[in-house]
């Protein structure tokens, strides 16, 4: 085999990929989840699709022309979506964090994401999408927080925190004991 006309990644970035990507198994939704992700996230984008052919019918069960794989890029983040049958289940073992600045940020992916979601799957800025995937929706302070030095301050916004369904900045600053 010839490798020179191979590209490397320092070479040619756009041909670049990414060591290690996210690999979703929905049922038959991969190609409408990742439009819903991508309308809700900026610097987001649908890479490329995949159609099932006729090979492997048998053991895939898809129609010719269905979607196989989409590649999709949340913030930069490589996906990979895959319409791949009723085999797998998403579950709450593997979530998506999403750190946001302000509570407006936190309101906003909240709503997004609730969306047709799973109402009984909200705790603690974790949520379940209409899709069976959950996310965090964390603001960073909360995180600088957790980390602080005084463990009476950490542990009383660890508490106010297991209370919330969507977080709450101003209540875990109160927590904390600021304004």
């Amino acid at each position: 085999m010839n490798n020179e006309n191979i590209s490397k990644p320092d070479q040619d970035k756009q041909n670049y990929i990414q060591k290690i990507a996210p690999f979703l198994w929905f049922d038959k939704q991969a190609e409408e989840a990742v439009k819903f992700y991508v309308s809700i996230f900026k610097n987001s984008s649908v890479e490329g699709i995949t159609r099932y052919g006729r090979e492997g019918f048998e053991i895939h069960h898809m129609e010719e022309g269905t979607v196989m794989t989409v590649d999709f890029k949340i913030e930069g983040q490589k996906f990979i979506a895959l319409n791949g049958g009723p085999v797998f289940k998403f579950n709450e073992a593997i979530s998506f964090q999403v750190y946001c600045e302000s509570q407006e940020e936190i309101d906003y992916y909240w709503k997004k994401l609730t969306e047709k979601g799973d109402p009984g799957a909200q705790q603690c800025g974790w949520l379940k999408d209409q899709y069976g995937v959950s996310w965090q929706i964390v603001p960073t302070i909360l995180i600088r927080m957790l980390k602080d030095k005084d463990i009476a301050k950490s542990h009383k916004v660890m508490k106010a925190m297991l209370l919330m369904k969507k977080i709450d900045i101003q209540n875990l600053l109160q927590a904390y004991g600021e304004p």
